[in-house]
């Protein structure tokens, strides 16, 4: 049974799969964009609704929550109505939770925030479910570690410019200082995927259906296959940590040992960390073409780890430039362990896609536990919850991402 079964109707045709590709990387660039303005948000609603740091970490707990929460159900939508119509619904989902933040600002109720963002990563969760297996699947197998990095930097992309939108529409607002400063540019989002959404309605794109669970595939599980359960953790860890990192940047940078900023310039300094996983997805789109994405998953969590350690151990321009750093080593991180992780699945590829991107609830956690620790001890040295996540990764690329060989038996059989 050939892993990626359902692209062959794609395959056929090079233009029609071009033309899919640079359509979901305006799905990448969305969701990306929106993510990453939570690392604005956070300290902004923090300082607005007077939080601690438990308390500002359940902006990430409800948005990656959703993921948890919806992504089973996505995966059963996508079974139903196909990957196109999925996007769709996604992104209108995505819009209504957008407007969501102008009645929540309206009454200045931190809940109805929290609120919106679970509606928001909800239509996010629907997105991810359906474009990260239709890129994954619109070619050859070898390439696709390469292909879902190239997606992944134009999700870096929109990462790294929403830290610039957040400083000027929110810090630099009028209101800046009140919950009201989040209407503008939430209402500007929602037109913007209203506007993509009915993009996709008329876009032509060859249709990935996900077929039905036949009578061999009902006798696999997904729990049968390691490499997808431990990769499940592994991406659990790698986006808690990538969004714990995120989370506490602008607090760390206004420390008076480590930048002294202000919230603002703070927030455009968030900028090079996204930046630099954008420029190292590039350049790992290339890298992993010649490379084995194994070995580099392998180095890159270990250089991750010494720049935390380096982070903490100091401060002034080293530590700020350490932790920033850890940007360009998290790029490649995503789509290795995602393609690693759903290598020989056949039919099942759809189903291990979902549990995959439940794992991302990982970005509701970590946050909230290094927000325990900076409440403990310090944001400096709640870092070490992130490091400690790296280390996992590299275990998972040298050993946890083989194909056992009982995972081999139970698809042979199949």
């Amino acid at each position: 049974m050939a892993t990626f079964s359902s692209a062959q109707a794609v395959q056929s045709s090079g233009k029609s799969s071009q033309f899919a590709f640079a359509a979901m990387t305006s799905l990448f660039f969305i969701w990306g964009f929106v993510t990453a303005l939570n690392d604005i948000l956070i300290p902004h609603l923090k300082a607005a609704f007077e939080l601690n740091y438990f308390q500002a970490m359940l902006v990430q707990f409800c948005f990656f929550g959703a993921y948890f929460i919806v992504s089973p159900l996505a995966g059963k939508l996508i079974e139903r109505i196909g990957y196109i119509r999925g996007i769709i619904t996604g992104l209108l989902t995505m819009a209504t939770g957008c407007l969501l933040f102008y009645p929540a600002a309206e009454v200045a109720v931190y809940g109805v925030f929290l609120l919106g963002l679970f509606v928001l990563a909800s239509g996010i969760t629907i997105l991810q479910v359906s474009a990260n297996p239709y890129v994954a699947i619109l070619g050859e197998e070898r390439t696709a570690a390469s292909r879902l990095s190239l997606a992944q930097a134009i999700n870096s992309l929109g990462h790294t410019l929403a830290p610039l939108f957040g400083a000027a529409l929110i810090f630099g607002a009028l209101h800046a200082d009140s919950a009201k400063a989040v209407q503008l540019p939430y209402l500007i989002l929602a037109a913007a995927v209203v506007a993509t959404a009915i993009g996709f309605r008329f876009l032509q794109l060859p249709e990935l259906s996900s077929p039905a669970a036949s009578d061999s595939e009902q006798k696999d599980s997904i729990w049968h296959h390691k490499h997808l359960v431990f990769g499940a953790i592994a991406i659990f860890v790698y986006v808690g940590a990538e969004v714990s990192i995120g989370s506490f940047l602008v607090n760390y940078f206004a420390q008076p040992d480590i930048a002294g900023l202000s919230e603002q310039q703070a927030s455009q300094m968030v900028s090079y960390y996204w930046g630099g996983a954008m420029l190292g997805r590039f350049a790992g789109a290339l890298i992993t073409r010649w490379i084995a994405p194994v070995y580099v998953l392998a180095f890159n969590s270990v250089i991750a780890v010494l720049l935390l350690l380096v982070t903490i151990n100091s401060t002034g321009t080293v530590a700020v430039w350490s932790v920033l750093a850890v940007g360009f080593f998290n790029s490649i991180m995503f789509p290795t362990i995602f393609t690693l992780a759903i290598r020989g699945l056949g039919d099942l590829t759809s189903r291990g896609s979902g549990l995959l991107c439940q794992a991302i609830v990982g970005g509701a956690l970590l946050p909230l536990l290094q927000g325990l620790v900076a409440d403990a001890s310090s944001v400096q040295w709640s870092f070490l919850v992130p490091a400690l996540a790296y280390f996992y990764i590299g275990w998972y690329a040298l050993s946890g991402s083989n194909i056992s060989h009982n995972s081999s038996e139970t698809k042979a059989t199949s």
